[in-house]
């Protein structure tokens, strides 16, 4: 162990070596200045207007977004600002993963094609019994924080145990990330008791509280996992500290079941019961809700976090979107984790999401692709209680910006940018990723990775060794 420990060291300061390398060579030209300008062939705000600005230019000065001005009249205090030029490129906020467990990507691909109630019980609860570690957390959030960059997610709604090695992984990485503080009944590698759960999780929330990059809310796992002594004093903890709610709700006909030979009611009568419902709760899955259901949400003003690729392959079921939009309920895309999808690819979200709600609604222009694009933007960050900081392009916020080019031979002809983003892009046409004005991720014109703060080599490199780990446990 300890020879390994040695050896990744080395291995990590030859990767700070050929990062600076990189720099000298212009691979990252751009990434920690303070104030410049990008050249886009469009700017998609995102701030409800559902505008595109065509031969606009965005101004960024020390992390927020200066100004957005016509490219010809750039203001002379900006002249001599350096310019990142992407002339076929669409211009959005950063997309926001609202439900992920982030370090899960470790075990991508491990037990595929199960239900989610035996997918659980006979194959991930017993591998994270025999694996999850603060180092695997850190490892595996760090591929999945670079997995993310490279896609465009400058936020993500995280909940796994061991915060703070996510919270590690997050500011190597330098994104921003909103950290669920898991909560159970039963015990794992991280707690024992729902009261060490709390407990360690308010010491991870006091310890980072002040980071503007890190929020946090609880995470209590999923009603047929938590009590409801928890979850009252969950709920009343989180309106102490002013911190979100975060939990799976209604995700299987299964979960329903139970909670109705267990309870007598159906998980969200019990959890609004529970006083647990409202403005700050953000309601993993929401896949089999019923009208008066959606009403209720609706009305209690709670977020839904939509990962239909994970509903979908966990044959969970086809969550009704579009009559939770015309409730009222305000819902954002989330991937769940790597271990249940097999993707943290919200453009793959995007494009299921509104493909799904066509065919569930009997109506082709139920969610159309600039409500599946607000859903991946400016809806997250209104779940996470960001929308003043993040979410869209509007002078004096966080500059969080992705830059996608749309003049590839797939994406030609362009008549609307807009639907192009949502039914024809892929994250590989994401070629810059900023989070506060620094420029985490750039894909170069050759095709090459080049992270800010990470190397793509040793996280291969990470991959490599906890595959060979975990599958050596099971031969």
């Amino acid at each position: 162990m300890k020879k390994a420990t040695q050896l990744r060291g080395f291995f990590y300061s030859w990767c700070l070596v050929a990062r600076t390398a990189y720099a000298r060579l212009g691979y990252n030209a751009g990434m920690g200045t303070p104030q410049f300008i990008i050249k886009p062939r469009w700017v998609i705000p995102m701030d409800g207007h559902q505008a595109i600005l065509e031969h606009y230019a965005v101004l960024v000065d020390t992390g927020r977004i200066r100004a957005i001005v016509p490219k010809t009249e750039i203001p002379t205090w900006a002249s001599d600002w350096p310019v990142t030029d992407c002339p076929q490129h669409a211009l959005l906020p950063g997309l926001i993963n609202l439900h992920v467990h982030s370090s899960m990507n470790l075990l991508k691909g491990y037990a595929d094609d199960h239900a989610l109630t035996p997918w659980l019980n006979e194959h991930i609860w017993p591998a994270e019994r025999q694996w999850v570690s603060q180092f695997f957390v850190r490892d595996g959030s760090l591929l999945a924080c670079a997995e993310m960059l490279s896609g465009g997610v400058t936020t993500f709604n995280d909940m796994y145990f061991f915060p703070q090695a996510t919270i590690e992984a997050v500011k190597r990485c330098g994104m921003r990330a909103h950290i669920g503080l898991v909560v159970m009944e039963f015990p794992t590698n991280y707690a024992a008791t729902a009261n060490d759960y709390i407990r360690l999780g308010t010491e991870a929330r006091d310890q980072y509280k002040s980071d503007a990059q890190i929020t946090f809310s609880f995470a209590p796992h999923a009603p047929y996992t938590v009590s409801n002594q928890t979850f009252e004093k969950l709920a009343t903890l989180a309106e102490q500290l002013n911190l979100g709610i975060h939990t799976h709700l209604h995700e299987t006909r299964t979960e329903i079941q139970q909670s109705m030979d267990r309870f007598g009611q159906r998980p969200l009568a019990r959890l609004h019961a529970l006083g647990v419902i409202g403005p700050q709760t953000v309601l993993a899955h929401g896949v089999h809700l019923e009208t008066h259901e959606l009403e209720r949400l609706a009305t209690l003003g709670a977020h839904v976090a939509h990962c239909p690729c994970s509903n979908l392959k966990l044959a969970s079921g086809i969550a009704p979107v579009a009559a939770a939009l015309r409730a009222g309920i305000n819902i954002g895309l989330g991937t769940d984790g790597a271990a249940s999808n097999n993707r943290l690819d919200l453009w793959q979200e995007m494009r299921t999401a509104a493909l799904l709600a066509k065919v569930a609604d009997d109506q082709a222009t139920s969610v159309p692709a600039y409500t599946a694009l607000e859903m991946a933007t400016i809806n997250g960050a209104r779940a996470l209680g960001l929308q003043d900081q993040i979410g869209s392009i509007e002078t004096g916020k966080q500059a969080d910006l992705i830059a996608v080019k749309l003049d590839d031979l797939n994406s030609l002809p362009c008549f609307d940018p807009v639907s192009h983003l949502v039914y024809v892009a892929g994250r590989e046409q994401v070629t810059h990723t900023w989070v506060q004005g620094h420029l985490r991720y750039q894909r170069t014109e050759t095709g090459q990775s080049v992270f800010e703060n990470m190397d793509a080599e040793e996280l291969k490199s990470i991959a490599l060794q906890w595959q060979l780990k975990i599958q050596s446990s099971h031969s």
